[in-house]
């Protein structure tokens, strides 16, 4: 527990909690969300053919829109908790090793 404390310049085990929940959170968040904007924008299951490769585009492009929904949730639920500050690091640091650091000079 100290070790990770350490590595992630936390102070308290509290926030290790906090921090965990808002992992959880966003993430159930993040997949609910993304059906709905689907079907907003009109790409609903039932817009794809019946079979795998119909199967396959759905679900390739649900699982593409559920990353930018979780980037954008994990700062909204991190600062709703708040730890916006560790967060808003851990994006930072994920987006420029994924090679979108660029998004934050």
């Amino acid at each position: 527990m100290e070790k990770l404390k350490q590595r992630w310049g936390i102070s308290s085990n509290f926030q290790i909690i906090v921090i965990c929940v808002v992992f959880a959170i966003t993430g159930s968040s993040s997949v609910y969300v993304a059906k709905p904007f689907l079907q907003w924008i009109g790409l609903a299951r039932e817009a794809f053919p019946q079979g795998a490769l119909g199967g396959t585009f759905y679900w390739t492009l649900r699982i593409l829109l559920i990353f930018p929904f979780y980037q954008v949730l994990l700062v909204i639920f991190g600062w709703l908790f708040g730890q916006f500050k560790f967060f808003w690091n851990f994006e930072k640091k994920m987006l420029s090793r994924m090679g979108l650091g660029f998004l934050f000079k």
